[in-house]
């Protein structure tokens, strides 16, 4: 049985008023800069790579987060519910975050090496992958309880629920598959084979298609939710291992992070034709889209995070910069415009940086 439990607070807590990749960044030493201009802060960093650009955040709080110091990878959020999920890879543990009081809990349990994981208010559940197992987990958002279990192909990361058929799209990454599961029953529904190494997936509301980068071919796979069927295959030019994946919620252009070569390519939506590419920092992996703000976040496995302005096609960066260890990983909060990225410590326990944009 898997259940709900508290944490208590580790040492050094602080708060101001107010997937796993095989290849790990090195150790670097980390600046973090904040500087106060006009009653707000900008966050800045030195890293190797690409040029350093200050962020436009300002940081806002830092929550400990239980020992070890080990990696994380996918992060989803519930703002209606003010809960953010976070997969703590490492020590095979989803941790849930109250994002209002920052009290943070965990759900314990047989979550072998948990690397995705989304929420879905809809059937009031969250669905992580175990990749220790090779299954999808389904657990009572509320409570943590277990609901069901369905197996998967070989390496599960990523994963999209689809509203237009009730199910769960897992992105087998080895095993160059999707796996479909049914959301409420756990029944498998069938297998969608890529012919590649499976990325991210996503879904298309607009066109109700799902998208996949196939990550050793370079292009984005548009298959038929409901006949499963691979309808086209779209090339992602100047791209090396297309991994991350994230869309404009307006329906106009995706966004793929190429974890080769450090670069993220912009493709129109429906027709997924190039409109334009920058520079990220090395290992790019985790993207997130604050819609409000059209400010799109590119999180990288060398710990620098690219911010982009996206209101106008194809978007415009405006703050690059290294946070910390591992920080590949981002969420946002659409609502109040909080930005998630747990950080390790080689000196104690990892923390969860809180930004705002400034």
């Amino acid at each position: 049985m898997v259940g709900l439990r508290s944490l208590p607070p580790a040492p050094g807590s602080s708060e101001t008023p107010g997937r796993s990749r095989r290849r790990l960044a090195a150790p670097l030493v980390v600046l973090l800069f904040v500087i106060s201009a006009a009653g707000a802060a900008l966050l800045y960093a030195r890293h190797r790579g690409a040029s350093t650009i200050g962020l436009p955040l300002q940081a806002v709080a830092r929550v400990a987060l239980p020992a070890p110091s080990s990696r994380f990878d996918y992060a989803e959020l519930d703002s209606a519910a003010h809960r953010l999920f976070l997969a703590q890879l490492g020590a095979s543990r989803l941790l849930v975050i109250d994002t209002d009081t920052r009290r943070v809990g965990s759900v314990t349990g047989a979550l072998a090496d948990v690397h995705g994981v989304i929420v879905v208010p809809a059937v009031r559940r969250v669905f992580v992958t175990a990749t220790g197992s090779n299954q999808l987990v389904a657990l009572d958002e509320v409570t943590g309880a277990e609901e069901f279990r369905a197996p998967t192909g070989d390496y599960p990361d990523g994963l999209v629920y689809v509203p237009s058929t009730g199910q769960v799209w897992i992105s087998n990454e080895t095993g160059r598959s999707e796996t479909v599961v049914d959301a409420t029953t756990g029944a498998s529904v069938g297998t969608v084979p890529l012919g590649g190494e499976a990325g991210n997936v996503r879904y298309d509301a607009r066109s109700d298609r799902v998208l996949v980068d196939v990550q050793t071919a370079n292009v984005v796979a548009v298959i038929d939710p409901r006949s499963r069927r691979i309808l086209s295959r779209a090339s992602v030019p100047g791209c090396d291992h297309a991994h991350g994946l994230v869309l404009d919620p307006a329906g106009t252009r995706a966004f793929v992070a190429c974890d080769g070569n450090a670069r993220l390519v912009v493709l129109s939506l429906p027709d997924l034709r190039p409109l334009g590419h920058f520079p990220v920092g090395d290992a790019p992996d985790v993207l997130a889209l604050d819609a409000t703000r059209r400010l799109l976040y590119v999180s990288a496995e060398s710990g620098v995070v690219t911010t982009l302005d996206i209101h106008t096609a194809p978007g415009r960066v405006t703050g690059r910069a290294r946070l910390g260890d591992n920080a590949h990983v981002v969420a946002v909060n659409p609502t109040t415009g909080e930005a998630f990225f747990p950080l390790l410590s080689n000196e104690g326990p990892p923390t969860l940086l809180v930004t705002q944009p400034r």
